[in-house]
């Protein structure tokens, strides 16, 4: 990946924060099978990651109990799969005292549900969602009709949009992945579209390999959020520059000349600099 397509993989969490925390506010996982009050929104937990491998690769909703509703994706399962979601919700508990109602969202590959973790003092048993029993091509086909309807989305339409890639179907996961966000591009509601677009990719980028993410990169570049993407890590680029060019003692507005920046935003870094 060159410079800005990892500046946008870094603003990832930031765009799902912004577009997707009121897409599935009041949301319920009903259709799928599992009973937790509405999501409020959704947080950015921001745990220590102590284990090998993606701790930050969860995705966290406070519910309006107040308890969090932690989301995994898995695409296989052994015992290193419950044992890291059991560390991960303890050590969310030990930070907020909150309840953790944890749901693992297995893929197609996964046809009975894995046992949960039973070690004596400690009983571990997550909800879990086996997208084995979803037909990805007649959802695929529902939402598409839709969309080009012009009809608005459902909770449970918006979930398996997201969710669509893990489903039974004929296609390849990261081409589906791709296919659910060129889906998203065609809804008519600016908002939604892009609420749609951010939360695909994000939940994608969670089950996806990183040579895939790559790839489904590409895809999300073309979309009028991905536009947007380039253009405000673009942005961070060149104000970082404008900081190094303050640092060095350059006047402002030979930094607002050379970076594009505007005199104002250069003059905000500098009173920024000068706090700090």
């Amino acid at each position: 990946m060159n410079d800005i397509d990892t500046k946008i993989t870094k603003h990832v969490n930031d765009v799902i924060q912004k577009y997707a925390s009121g897409l599935f506010r009041n949301a319920t996982l009903e259709f799928y099978g599992i009973k937790t009050a509405p999501i409020k929104e959704l947080i950015n937990p921001e745990l220590p990651v102590v284990e090998v491998g993606g701790g930050a690769a969860d995705i966290v909703f406070l519910l309006e109990d107040d308890a969090y509703l932690h989301f995994d994706f898995e695409t296989g399962y052994g015992r290193s799969v419950i044992t890291r979601c059991a560390g991960y919700d303890l050590r969310l508990y030990e930070r907020d005292g909150r309840r953790v109602h944890t749901v693992i969202i297995y893929s197609a590959e996964v046809k009975s549900k894995p046992q949960g973790l039973n070690i004596g003092s400690l009983v571990y048993n997550p909800d879990v969602i086996l997208m084995s029993g979803y037909d990805g091509n007649t959802i695929f086909a529902d939402l598409e009709s839709k969309i080009s309807a012009g009809h608005d989305l459902s909770d449970v339409d918006i979930l398996n949009l997201v969710l669509l890639p893990l489903m039974c179907h004929t296609i390849p996961r990261r081409e589906l992945a791709a296919n659910s966000i060129k889906l998203a591009q065609a809804i008519s509601d600016t908002t939604k579209r892009n609420a749609c677009i951010a939360a695909a990719f994000a939940f994608a980028s969670r089950y996806l390999d990183n040579d895939e993410t790559d790839k489904l990169l590409e895809v999300l570049r073309m979309t009028d959020l991905g536009t947007m993407l380039v253009v405000d890590a673009r942005k961070d680029e060149k104000m970082e520059i404008a900081v190094t060019m303050l640092k060095d003692g350059m006047g402002i507005s030979t930094i607002a000349r050379y970076t594009g920046l505007d005199e104002s935003t250069v003059r905000r870094l500098q009173a920024e600099l000068e706090v700090a």
